[in-house]
């Protein structure tokens, strides 16, 4: 039996607060993966457009709780590189629908392969069971947060709107 059996259940706090800097970690080594021609919120648009395949700019500024101009130039600049495609929707011409182009695809997997390199660095040098004990909890973390995220996404109607 290790000590760590014998640990107090940590509080919703605690636990945030080593998440945070895990995750502020989690930014310097995936840092080093990067060559990315993106800014931050380029890059979380792709990861949007990705998991919603042919949203329309009103929508994709709620998930960005940002606004329709300039969600809109941020795409221009997405577009502009070639990672995005504006289509015009079949039902309602005035109605623009946003997808990954293959190339921004490409560039998503091309980023993912180079940041799991470097998790991989990291992670060899994690005993085996702390290793089980993270993915675990990580596991549990990306099971709920899905969830959440997925309740709280914009309604379906103003896909259309």
């Amino acid at each position: 039996m290790t000590v760590t059996a014998f640990r107090r259940r940590p509080e919703p706090e605690e636990v945030a607060r080593v998440t945070t800097r895990a995750v502020e970690l989690l930014e310097v080594v995936w840092g080093r993966a990067s060559t990315a021609p993106t800014s931050a919120s380029q890059l979380r648009v792709l990861h949007i457009l990705e998991h919603h395949e042919g949203i329309n700019l009103r929508t994709l500024a709620e998930f960005l709780a940002s606004t329709p101009p300039s969600t809109s130039r941020l795409c221009d600049r997405l577009q502009a590189a070639g990672f995005v495609e504006r289509v015009v929707s079949p039902e309602d011409r005035r109605e623009v629908r946003l997808h990954l182009s293959v190339r921004g695809r490409l560039f998503l997997a091309d980023l993912r392969a180079r940041r799991e390199h470097e998790l991989q660095k990291v992670l060899a040098d994690m005993p085996a069971a702390k290793r089980v004990a993270l993915l675990e909890g990580l596991e549990a973390f990306c099971a709920t947060a899905a969830t959440q995220i997925h309740d709280e996404a914009p309604d379906s109607d103003s896909r259309t709107a």
